[in-house]
């Protein structure tokens, strides 16, 4: 199981740098906001590839930052039954609900934004409509790439599941910690 734990601890390293990336994507898309937004009222200068960029950046920040969230273990959940099970319970749950669920869907929808999406942009070299637009291909890449890297962290999300119904404990409050919402 050490293995599978060291596997588990570098796919969320590289999640949690994806995780801090995201928030400096986000950061430069306000920041480039505002400086369009000078250029284009206060110099009635206009280009389209500042608000490409915002929204290029912004999508980064969501396809990358989805794994990140599944690391810290902030998606949101139906509370139907999830909030009176225990600790074992909870852990039974997000293992089918990650194995069933998440993991089939990500693997499909990487490989369909990989062959339907990013590729044919790709090969054709796309580029923005829009005068003074930008290439389209790369920011399609971060479509496969996020659903790859969710798939990634819902895999090391099952191994500290299986780590600790086998009795390691390391990190078991993170993991099985359930807020449960306010009335």
């Amino acid at each position: 199981m050490a293995f599978w734990q060291r596997i588990s601890s570098s796919i969320d390293s590289v999640n949690a740098w994806l995780g801090k990336a995201a928030s400096i994507f986000i950061l430069l898309s306000c920041v480039i906001s505002a400086g369009n937004a000078i250029m284009r009222y206060g110099f009635d200068l206009s280009d389209n590839w500042p608000l490409e960029l915002q929204w290029y950046l912004f999508a980064a920040a969501v396809m990358l930052g989805a794994s990140y969230t599944l690391k810290r273990n902030e998606h949101v959940r139906v509370d139907l039954i999830y909030a009176r099970l225990s600790d074992r319970g909870r852990i039974w749950v997000d293992l089918f609900g990650l194995s069933f669920f998440l993991m089939p869907a990500c693997i499909l929808f990487t490989w369909l934004s990989w062959t339907s999406l990013f590729y044919p942009s790709l090969l054709s070299l796309e580029h923005s409509i829009n005068s003074g637009g930008l290439l389209r291909y790369p920011i399609k890449f971060v479509v496969p790439m996020g659903f790859f890297m969710l798939c990634l962290q819902g895999l090391s999300e099952i191994i500290k599941r299986i780590a600790l119904l086998q009795g390691n404990t390391l990190g078991a409050p993170a993991l099985t910690a359930y807020e449960k919402p306010k009335q």
